[in-house]
């Protein structure tokens, strides 16, 4: 079994930011090197990396949120409606904050508000990781983390590094029992993306659990059970407010949020639809191949669950990766913004990342690089594209 007691790294000496410096300094140099790559791919393309940045697929509905607010829609030849209700608001509140204390656009403020928001993901990562498994695994994930194949969405005016920074540091506070903190931060990434709900899940488990322990062990101190119950009333307001905000101003009640998803033809089918996708693949060779690669894709994930599972990681982990992976798999459309949808799954990583770790550092040094650049190229290619990412 595993829960909140999994053994964790010995103790830790010295100031928390002096353990994270390496991490946070590695983390910038891939995404600095990503950027390189991307303004230099881009310029070769008569494009503009700046806008592929921040001035592109959502980046623009997120802009509009800021800048006018909610209630703007597209009407598609099919009959489709895209509302802009369909992007949660605390992004768009962040950029319309930063515009309006700076002399940035919303745009501009979005990109501010990502690459802020990505240091304090990698920071919240390697807190994970150093916690459970010790200073160098929390490096080796937070350099995993950064050369992900898609790791340029970091950099962009998106949501999914606000997401993880406040998912990591949700965990990290339920794994060092400051239960209000987690519920605070849990609440927050439900303002983020639908999403959020992964995070709530991991507090109500993880809470449900101390309970249980508790009622078994009734010597066993810890923290009040009050804070817990307070953290879990908490920890799902922020997805509860806004759902319901939109219910009611589309006058369609509970569910109105899920009509407004149905216009983007997305929603939860368990995974048919992707199914489907993969299995038209097989139509054609070339595309066979890539059919073959979503398989290979699919079966790696499962493997590095079933990993983490082995390795006992704490609980509250492993319900959040669970539940993130199970919503980016089985949603029902956007099949190419899958890996983006899984970026936040970075407990994932930690099983690579103990293997790095056990490696020389000039050996891991070179793995890691290798991969930046080959990440670096990629990401470059795939925001010069044609779909979104």
């Amino acid at each position: 079994m595993t829960d909140l007691e999994t053994p964790v790294a010995p103790p830790r000496a010295g100031p928390a930011w002096r353990r994270a410096a390496p991490a946070l300094l590695g983390y910038a140099a891939v995404r600095a090197l990503g950027l390189v790559t991307l303004a230099v791919w881009s310029a070769a393309r008569d494009k503009s990396a700046h806008q592929l940045l921040s001035a592109r697929w959502d980046s623009l509905w997120y802009t509009r949120v800021a800048e006018l607010g909610y209630g703007y829609e597209v009407r598609l030849p099919n009959g489709d409606v895209h509302s802009n209700l369909a992007f949660f608001p605390l992004l768009p509140w962040l950029e319309r904050a930063f515009a309006a204390v700076t002399p940035l656009s919303h745009a501009d403020a979005g990109l501010l508000v990502s690459a802020l928001a990505s240091l304090a993901a990698a920071g919240g990562i390697f807190a994970v990781a150093d916690h459970v498994y010790g200073r160098r695994a929390g490096i080796c994930t937070v350099l995993l983390w950064a050369v992900l194949p898609v790791g340029v969405v970091q950099s962009m005016a998106y949501s999914e590094s606000l997401f993880t920074a406040l998912a990591a540091w949700s965990l990290y506070a339920v794994l060092t029992g400051r239960w209000l903190t987690a519920g605070l931060l849990a609440s927050l990434a439900g303002l983020t993306r639908p999403v959020g709900a992964a995070v709530v899940a991991a507090v109500w488990v993880a809470a449900i659990a101390s309970f249980v322990r508790e009622r078994s062990v009734p010597a066993r101190t810890g923290a009040p059970g009050w804070r817990r119950a307070l953290a879990m009333l908490i920890a799902p307001l922020g997805a509860a407010g806004y759902v319901l905000w939109v219910g009611r101003h589309t006058g369609k009640g509970p569910l109105g949020y899920l009509d407004v998803q149905a216009g983007w033809r997305n929603g939860f089918d368990g995974g048919y639809a992707f199914a489907r996708f993969v299995a038209d693949k097989f139509t054609s060779f070339p595309s066979a191949l890539a059919g073959l690669a979503l398989i290979v894709g699919v079966g790696l994930l499962v493997w590095l669950y079933v990993i983490c599972v082995r390795q006992r990681q704490p609980l509250p982990l492993l319900v959040y990766a669970g539940v993130v992976t199970l919503l980016a798999l089985c949603a029902s459309s956007y099949f190419g913004s899958k890996p983006r949808l899984l970026l936040p799954a970075f407990p994932l990583l930690l099983p690579p990342a103990l293997a790095l770790a056990r490696l020389r550092t000039s050996r891991s040094a070179w793995v890691l690089g290798g991969v930046a650049a080959v990440s670096a190229a990629y990401g470059a290619f795939w925001l010069n594209g044609s779909g979104p990412p």
